[in-house]
């Protein structure tokens, strides 16, 4: 639905960065009841890389995240406070991935 407001809009976007895989295919949905083609005409990145980034289409471009990572974290610091320790930081930064598929292309001139 905020895809479609969004495309709806006086000036709409030529790109679409979305919060996760399920909104971003909500917005290439919305594209598609719109006559618009993605990437040709709308470009679209989600979020999370999700099965269903690799199987839209066109397959989505998205940002996956360290999730073995951030579980390992997140049990280690369960732990601790389980144990009575403090842990080590409450804020934790880890890298993520732009995984390129074909939901996005350069603007055109």
């Amino acid at each position: 639905e905020q895809g479609a407001r969004l495309l709806d809009a006086e000036h709409p976007p030529t790109a679409v960065f979305a919060a996760a895989d399920t909104l971003a295919a909500g917005v290439i949905e919305a594209a598609r009841r719109r006559g618009l083609r993605v990437p040709d005409d709308l470009s679209v990145v989600g979020f999370d890389d999700t099965l269903l980034a690799e199987q839209m289409a066109p397959p989505l471009t998205t940002v996956r995240q360290p999730i073995h990572e951030m579980g390992g974290l997140a049990l280690r610091a369960a732990l601790r406070l389980s144990a009575g320790e403090p842990i080590e930081s409450h804020h934790v930064e880890l890298a993520t991935q732009l995984v390129v598929r074909d939901s996005t292309q350069p603007p055109r001139d």
